[in-house]
């Protein structure tokens, strides 16, 4: 009752899983990764044993194939199982057992891999691939980009429930203690890649970091006013909002930063974002105020 996809980014060397699935809390179950071995994603009966002993085997050097061989010729349940498994420095292989509910099956490319069991058609696999491929952006966009083309296509035939993505890459984690770079799940939704985007974007403005831009736009104009009367409407502005974003808007701003946690970036850069993004974000009040930033310094590279 899931599909997903195991990915890696030969650049940024983040290696991760993206997956949904009408299965409550899909996140503790399918993906497991980590930065100096590969990713793993074990589903269909899935057999979480597969997940440390899989990443074992990549760390001690065999690549994929081997490590889905020697996973599944030593389960007896093997044949209802299905694995996919990139290694850190890129080999790629899928299995799924004769015995896994149609419609079920696994599509490779070069740096990544989709399965899925219990699906509505192929199409879903084939739509998954193709939209990783042809998506721009960093590792997790292209990876819940995959994951809607995939439900879009027909997903799984039992509908939606839960769906998590989980990326790592060396020195990835909070200020750089672990590889756990993007941990993000949704356990019971109706709609759970809709929501995994909304709490990723979340995740992304709080805790993961972006090169400053070279040059920061000021709020001016409607966008600025706009941006001060939700900035009133959450109580943090007590003026009249115009068009010039003035300094008491900016101590606005400022509260609103240290309130969401959003300390990764500064204040000027904040403003830039908003002055970037507010066109293109969705929602209203704080979340559009969110979905702005996120926008805004989506335009600016991961560090």
């Amino acid at each position: 009752m899931t599909f997903s996809i195991v990915a890696r980014d030969p650049e940024t060397r983040a290696v991760g899983v993206g997956v949904q699935s009408k299965f409550v809390s899909v996140g503790s179950v399918v993906p497991f990764a980590s930065a100096d071995a590969g990713a793993i994603a074990t589903q269909s009966f899935a057999n979480v044993e597969y997940g440390p002993a899989g990443l074992d085997l990549l760390r001690r050097g065999h690549d994929a194939e081997a490590v889905v061989e020697t996973l599944t010729a030593g389960d007896s349940e093997a044949e209802s199982r299905q694995v996919g498994v990139v290694g850190r420095n890129g080999s790629v292989a899928a299995f799924t057992g004769d015995e896994c509910f149609d419609t079920a099956g696994d599509i490779q490319g070069e740096t990544y891999t989709v399965q899925g069991n219990i699906l509505e058609n192929e199409a879903t696999l084939h739509a998954m691939a193709d939209t990783y491929e042809e998506t721009d952006g960093g590792l997790p966009e292209r990876l819940l980009a995959a994951l809607h083309a995939g439900n879009e296509a027909g997903g799984d035939s039992r509908g939606e429930q839960s769906a998590a993505m989980y990326v790592v890459k060396p020195e990835g984690g909070y200020d750089g203690g672990n590889d756990r770079w993007i941990d993000v799940r949704v356990d019971d939704h109706d709609a759970p890649i809709d929501e995994l985007e909304r709490v990723f974007k979340l995740y992304d403005v709080t805790l993961l970091e972006r090169e400053p831009p070279a040059e920061t736009t000021d709020l001016t104009g409607e966008t600025a006013q706009a941006v001060q009367q939700t900035l009133a409407d959450l109580g943090l502005y007590e003026g009249d909002p115009s068009e010039t974003f003035d300094a008491s808007a900016r101590d606005a701003l400022e509260s609103f930063r240290g309130l969401n946690n959003f300390e990764n970036h500064s204040l000027d850069v904040l403003e830039d974002a908003l002055a970037n993004g507010w066109d293109d974000a969705d929602g209203e009040g704080e979340s559009q105020l969110v979905d702005a930033i996120w926008h805004g310094l989506s335009r600016l590279d991961r560090v």
